[in-house]
């Protein structure tokens, strides 16, 4: 069976920067440590004035097929995933192509487009669309365009504005890849939430505490559906554990119930029985709530052992380093995660090839996915042709008052006009808007 999955990836991430300890934190009256050791987060990016998930998709997926020498002709499918869509019927991917067109000398009119949409999970089912696509045979040896791309905006004094950001990640997914090779096997789980949404509004109503709770519920089904058709997880098996990461915070306790989960009835539950006392199991206990004090307890002394310590130093932090630096990207996060995974790997000489990732997706409302990827043989020259440090490096970073005109910029609800803060070059950008209300676009060489 020849193998599917990710030939190359690409990023591309918006021009503003917010220095969370530095400016947000100090405006807010709060202790910088709030965000860089609670939420985990330095820093946020937001996109100018002439970017949007349009422009930062299109960015990112040119980067992409001009790396790898592609024309039109090569991709028989573009899949945008956002849950920052500005039309209701007009998907984003066709104004993708529109970009691409524009300087390109084929097109895309025999591409098929769409837009996707559950959350953030959103990115990771165009994934696998795409993968079912190629394995069907219904490619015609084409390559398919996957782009998330969003900006995670919140309303102003919401509980979530610190975990902003905006960006794309642009992935070709083909036959024989470079990069990652997709397993046949998933694992869901899947429930009828509120914990987030924009019910025909931009600005997402969330609760917090909910979110979270059903964040590590609906991952805990994924993984134990993913175990009941590819077996049992072991630590050892899995070099890099990518989450979808709202904020690196919530992946540490989703890391600790999953090293939970994946130790019980092996010798790592034995060996930390003589520290901290076996896992506390359900048929011991005459009530709920006796059994969840009991694993609350279990959980703070195993966070606090060398062993979890060490597991998590290798296979989870290695994860969170851009999103650190970017915040939240919504569709991108959890893809985000995996770059930054295989980026550590690179800068440390660590060989990857034919090591297992485990993934786990998620998207409010609710569902989460988990799934293996095999690093493949090209990884390195994939990770090593990224910019996204010089990205990083050169964002303008924002004053309080320039965030506060960017925000009333991007808000849909306001009507004004800002002056852009960087100059645009070699990019996509918004171009005003059409006689119908659309918007355009042009390349600024």
């Amino acid at each position: 069976m020849t193998a599917v999955g990710i030939d190359a990836i690409e990023i591309w991430t918006g021009n503003l920067k917010m220095d969370l300890p530095g400016t947000f934190a100090p405006e807010k009256g709060e202790d910088p440590a709030k965000y860089t050791k609670g939420l985990g987060l330095n820093a946020s990016s937001f996109p100018d004035s002439y970017e949007d998930i349009v422009t930062m998709g299109a960015n990112a997926a040119h980067r992409l097929m001009e790396r790898k020498g592609l024309e039109p002709d090569d991709i028989g499918r573009i899949d945008v995933a956002t849950e920052s869509s500005f039309d209701n019927s007009k998907p984003v991917s066709t104004y993708v192509a529109g970009c691409l067109e524009s300087v390109y000398d084929g097109d895309f009119h025999h591409a098929n487009k769409g837009e996707r949409k559950f959350a953030c999970i959103a990115g990771t089912q165009s994934l696998d669309d795409a993968y079912n696509w190629i394995r069907a045979g219904r490619n015609r040896g084409r390559g398919a365009l996957v782009i998330a791309t969003d900006t995670a905006l919140y309303a102003r004094g919401d509980a979530g504005e610190a975990t902003q950001g905006a960006g794309a990640v642009a992935m070709l997914i083909d036959e024989d890849p470079d990069l990652v090779e997709l397993s046949t096997h998933q694992g869901y789980g899947s429930a009828d939430e509120t914990d987030f949404l924009k019910p025909n509004q931009q600005f997402p109503s969330v609760d917090g505490k909910r979110s979270v709770q059903v964040y590590l519920a609906r991952m805990r089904e994924a993984l134990e559906d993913y175990e009941s058709v590819a077996g049992d997880v072991h630590p050892e098996d899995v070099s890099f554990a990518p989450f979808h990461t709202p904020f690196p915070g919530m992946v540490r306790k989703a890391a600790m119930l999953a090293y939970r989960h994946i130790t019980r009835d092996t010798s790592i539950e034995e060996e930390l029985a003589e520290e901290i006392g076996r896992q506390p199991r359900r048929e011991a206990f005459d009530d709920e709530e006796a059994f969840h004090d009991a694993v609350r307890e279990y959980m703070d002394a195993l966070k606090e052992t060398d062993r979890y310590q060490e597991w998590y130093a290798e296979t989870i932090d290695p994860t969170l380093t851009l999103s650190r630096e970017v915040g939240n990207w919504y569709t991108g996060s959890v893809h985000i995660a995996r770059v930054s995974a295989l980026k550590t790997a690179l800068e440390q000489g660590r060989d990857m090839t034919d090591q297992q990732l485990l993934v786990g997706s998620y998207g409010s409302g609710a569902q989460a996915e988990i799934h293996a990827e095999i690093v493949q043989d090209g990884w390195e020259d994939e990770l090593e042709a990224l910019n996204v440090d010089e990205q990083l490096a050169n964002r303008y970073d924002m004053s309080w008052a320039d965030y506060e005109e960017i925000h009333d910029a991007h808000n849909h609800e306001m009507d004004v006009d800002v002056e852009e803060f960087t100059t645009p070059e070699e990019e996509f950008v918004f171009d005003g808007w059409g006689r119908m209300g659309e918007r355009k676009y042009r390349y600024v060489e």
